[in-house]
């Protein structure tokens, strides 16, 4: 079985070799079909205290360490590389050229159904 990757803000480096990774998931609801978003704090392995709070890692499942630690910092050559997100200014500017780029098309006049009415006898 894989080992589950997750990746989450550093909240808090004050232990000595210990992280608290925040994770946020978002899921639809089953009934309301509305996204929701659910945070779960996990205490990971930071064997060098080399992050700090605010940044974004990603953690590993590993072994227990201890009661509540269960999780590595996953950093290395085999560590998958995160979609970097792309700068606000150049979002907007591609959205600002699609919206030049297609012709907008113009709406047929919609025809009125005719309804058969009942003749009284």
């Amino acid at each position: 079985m894989p080992k589950r990757i997750l990746e989450g803000e550093v909240v808090s480096d004050k232990m000595d070799k210990t992280i608290t990774v925040l994770v946020e998931r978002r899921f639809m609801h089953p009934l309301y079909k509305k996204y929701i978003k659910k945070t779960d704090k996990y205490a990971a392995h930071d064997e060098n205290n080399s992050v700090k709070t605010g940044q974004r890692v990603q953690i590993i499942e590993c072994a227990p360490i201890s009661k509540r630690k269960t999780w590595t910092l996953f950093t290395g050559d085999n560590a998958p590389a995160a979609p970097k997100k792309a700068p606000v200014e150049k979002v907007a500017a591609k959205k600002e050229e699609v919206k030049k780029a297609a012709p907008k098309k113009e709406a047929a006049p919609k025809a009125k159904k005719t309804t058969a009415k009942k003749k009284d006898k």
